[in-house]
């Protein structure tokens, strides 16, 4: 009790760690909305492969002193296109051609961030450093925040119907493809937004547990939408206060946290969970 009124003293009296809760509260949301629809459509992996895919574009971006959100977006949305004219025009399945591509983009992005020289960067792109972030990246967070709400809440039956079920989208006229690279879009900018806070490494952690913890309680999707944005914020804010008490490194501790609350719903949720469908098969 004494390090979480430690924590709350500290929030009031620090800017950085009043930045730090704020920003990662908004990346818990977004990961949590977004990231329950690519569960649902089986698309962790291109959630990996996208995470990996933008580190050659924050390298490009760095080097000519843009802005990470626009070097990122653009290797995120190639990475998306390359993969699917890949898995389209061959015989390869969705996964392989994944995997050829995003370790060939993050490879190039190891490259390109030696030739930076910007080793300390490199390490804060991948890991995360939620304590360090400027008024940029949080300006950056509540419009990508934004995007990614506006996107669910204008696309929602298009999105919840090509999810379900994208033969039937298709049949009454929805263009799933274009649907898919929106999403895809948006997946991107919320990935690149969330590289302050967790890293490239963990991004895709925020973006499947909590969604997946969601998952594992109810069988509506605007309650799993709910749920997901709820889990991705407790996360960050309970992996922030371990962070700060504990001295860890934030992106660790904030999706450990995630991973803790998916194994406790894995093993205790009503409808899905393993202890309680023992019980049922027992008494049954």
């Amino acid at each position: 009790m004494h390090s979480i009124a430690t924590f709350i003293a500290a929030l009031s009296k620090y800017d950085f760690l009043q930045s730090a809760l704020i920003t990662s509260t908004m990346v818990g949301i977004m990961s949590g909305l977004i990231g329950s629809f690519i569960i649902l459509r089986g698309m962790s992996l291109m959630g990996d492969a996208i995470s990996h895919a933008v580190l050659p574009g924050v390298a490009v971006a760095y080097i000519l002193g843009i802005n990470i959100l626009i070097g990122a977006s653009v290797f995120g949305i190639l990475a998306a296109l390359i993969i699917g004219f890949v898995s389209t025009h061959s015989k390869l399945k969705n996964d392989t051609a994944i995997g050829v591509v995003f370790s060939a983009f993050y490879a190039l992005g190891f490259i390109l961030i030696s030739l930076a020289g910007s080793a300390t960067n490199l390490h804060h792109i991948l890991f995360g450093n939620v304590l360090a972030v400027s008024n940029g990246d949080m300006i950056t967070t509540v419009i990508v925040l934004c995007i990614a709400v506006l996107f669910v809440v204008i696309f929602y039956k298009e999105l919840l119907i090509s999810s379900f079920d994208p033969t039937f989208a298709q049949t009454y006229g929805l263009n799933t493809q274009l649907m898919h690279y929106s999403l895809m879009l948006v997946l991107t900018l919320v990935t690149v937004s969330a590289l302050q806070t967790v890293g490239i490494i963990l991004v895709v952690a925020m973006l499947i547990t909590p969604a997946a913890t969601a998952f594992m309680w109810t069988n509506r999707m605007s309650t799993m939408l709910t749920l997901a944005a709820g889990f991705g914020v407790l996360a960050s804010t309970v992996g922030l206060y371990l962070s700060y008490t504990f001295n860890w490194a934030s992106g660790p501790a904030i999706v450990i946290v995630a991973a803790g609350m998916f194994l406790i719903s894995f093993l205790l949720a009503p409808k899905q969970g393993l202890l309680i469908k023992r019980r049922e098969a027992k008494h049954a």
